[in-house]
């Protein structure tokens, strides 16, 4: 359970890092503005015409008895809602790594040097258009998997009294661990870190995982919050990169005393990254 704290503390140290560098934090608000207005938009109509498509999607109820059709639809469509709320939480990570891969890859390779015994950041030597192109195909992949974890909640969700009060608790740690997939996936992807190993080294991790994701995902549910913590996050989330790969880090970044410590070396047997 100790790892549960940990990953709540990389949360917090991304977050400091991000006020000490005031001109990296600007910029990595825009891509979280783009994509905000995005998703309201995409809510706000499903708001306005959610029940629409839940009549469309029910005709046999047509000839219930009121208030039962009333009540009947009107729980699907907040299950509808909330279910797209749920996707929004865990892609709007993912599109907006997209919008400002640019932008978050200078700000994770930053925290590399800034907190590197050598001054060192990893480099994957590709093309931003190749960048581009395997950061959106793990995004999917891993929207897929996420969105399989969705329907499969969103059925538990009729399961009386635990549909109601468990399923949602596992919601939010299933939301954070994508949360997290995608946020270290900036730092591993640097270091040639397939998505199979990405994946591998997360779920080694779980408790870790889950203290870092968790509380973000929960933060992001309130509006406009995801903007303002995703440059701290993609930071925190760099360095627990470091920690899951057992790379050294130099304690106290830019203002520390030049001291080294070692973070807790992967599991033994572990398939080696890449460089």
């Amino acid at each position: 359970m100790r790892d549960l704290g940990v990953g709540f503390r990389y949360l917090l140290k991304g977050q400091r890092w991000v006020a000490r560098h005031g001109k990296q934090y600007g910029f990595g608000l825009l891509p979280g503005l783009i994509t905000l207005v995005l998703y309201a938009a995409a809510l706000v109509a499903l708001a306005w015409w959610g029940e629409d498509a839940v009549a469309w999607a029910t005709p046999f109820a047509d000839d219930w008895s009121s208030p039962w059709l009333g009540l009947f639809r009107g729980f699907l469509t907040a299950v509808l809602f909330a279910l797209a709320l749920l996707l929004a939480v865990v892609t709007f990570t993912a599109v907006t790594l997209l919008i400002g891969q640019p932008f978050y890859e200078n700000l994770s390779e930053k925290v590399d040097r800034d907190v590197s015994p050598d001054g060192h950041a990893p480099e994957s030597g590709l093309s931003l258009g190749r960048e581009l192109w395997i950061s959106a195909r793990d995004s999917l992949r891993i929207v897929v998997r996420a969105a399989l974890w969705g329907v499969l909640l969103f059925a538990c969700g009729f399961i009386p009294v635990v549909g109601q009060t468990v399923v949602p608790v596992i919601g939010f740690f299933v939301t954070g661990f994508f949360l997290t997939e995608e946020l270290t996936a900036v730092a591993l992807q640097r270091r040639s870190v397939e998505l199979r190993t990405r994946l591998g080294l997360l779920r080694a991790r779980k408790t870790l995982v889950w203290g870092f994701g968790t509380p973000l995902a929960v933060a992001f549910l309130v509006p406009f919050v995801a903007v303002f913590l995703m440059p701290g996050a993609v930071a925190g989330a760099t360095l627990m990169a470091r920690d899951l790969l057992g790379e050294e880090v130099r304690e106290g970044g830019e203002e520390g005393d030049g001291s080294v410590t070692a973070a807790p070396q992967p599991p033994s047997g572990w398939p080696a990254p890449g460089r």
